[in-house]
């Protein structure tokens, strides 16, 4: 079942990728950070191998769910040898800031979701889209970054590989 997992979630990887749209170029730093890592395709490709992972507070593996610190603690650890632990608002304290429009995939997404600053981290995959644990509906899913609640509440990305 995991195998059929993994290989489901490398075939949605593969689709989002083909389908993405290429930027226009910039003049900026966006020039200095290649469209994606190895580290941040490996934390996608495990995180898109998570969804339907039932939602728990407090939860940081996939055999008790999770929530969403829990989620991006455990996908970092497993897929990247990265170790990131805390609440949300611990996590945005670390790593190199990203511009929005320079994200790609592995970078961290942060939101204003409970009228408390970086409340709410998912993981972005590429084509304005995030894999992520909300207690809404209670499964890890994917949403977009321009769904209005998302980009309402969105307050900061951050780099963990380079």
């Amino acid at each position: 079942m995991r195998v059929l997992q993994i290989l489901v979630a490398s075939l949605l990887l593969l689709l989002l990728v083909a389908c993405g749209s290429v930027p226009a170029p910039r003049a900026s730093s966006s020039a200095d950070r290649p469209l994606a890592s190895e580290k941040g395709m490996d934390v996608v490709i495990f995180a898109l191998g998570l969804i339907d992972t039932n939602y728990r507070f407090g939860g940081k593996n996939p055999e008790a769910g999770f929530d969403c610190s829990g989620m991006v603690s455990y996908i970092y650890r497993q897929a990247a040898d990265v170790r990131v632990a805390g609440s949300a608002a611990d996590i945005a304290r670390h790593g190199r800031p990203v511009d929005r429009a320079e994200l790609r995939p592995g970078d961290l997404v942060f939101f204003n979701t409970r009228n408390a600053p970086y409340s709410h981290v998912g993981i972005y995959i590429g084509d304005d889209r995030f894999v992520h644990a909300p207690s809404t509906r209670g499964q890890v899913r994917i949403d977009k970054l321009a769904a209005s609640y998302y980009a309402q509440r969105f307050q900061t990305a951050r780099n963990y590989f380079d």
